[in-house]
């Protein structure tokens, strides 16, 4: 029973980071679908699905931050690539500093620094 609390923060955690964890992401090269996946299976402990993946990229091309194209393969079907736009770079540098001011201020408090 206590681990319902924490399985729900966690939860909660990782849907507020997820969109900051694709930009950072894609942010080196552009990137498909599933190697978007990988990465951050890699990266993370965190598991992303393609039901959580394809929406969120639909709504961060919505908010202008990713385009992506559609690119021919030599065997199998086309992969959709996706890339960050100039305002996805100048907002992705926004978060990034935001996340460091985030850090050190939880850092602080956990450290009991306070």
């Amino acid at each position: 029973m206590d681990n319902d609390f924490i399985n729900k923060w966690k939860s909660q955690v990782k849907k507020g980071t997820l969109s900051f964890i694709v930009l950072n992401a894609i942010s080196k090269k552009e990137l498909y679908g599933y190697e978007v996946i990988e990465i951050i299976k890699k990266s993370t402990d965190i598991e992303v699905a393609e039901g959580t993946l394809y929406p969120l990229m639909n709504r961060l091309k919505k908010e202008g931050l990713t385009t992506s194209k559609w690119v021919e393969q030599e065997s199998g079907i086309p992969r959709k690539y996706y890339m960050l736009t100039d305002k996805g770079k100048k907002d992705l540098m926004r978060m990034r500093e935001y996340w460091k001011q985030l850090e050190k201020s939880i850092n602080k408090i956990t450290n009991n620094e306070i």
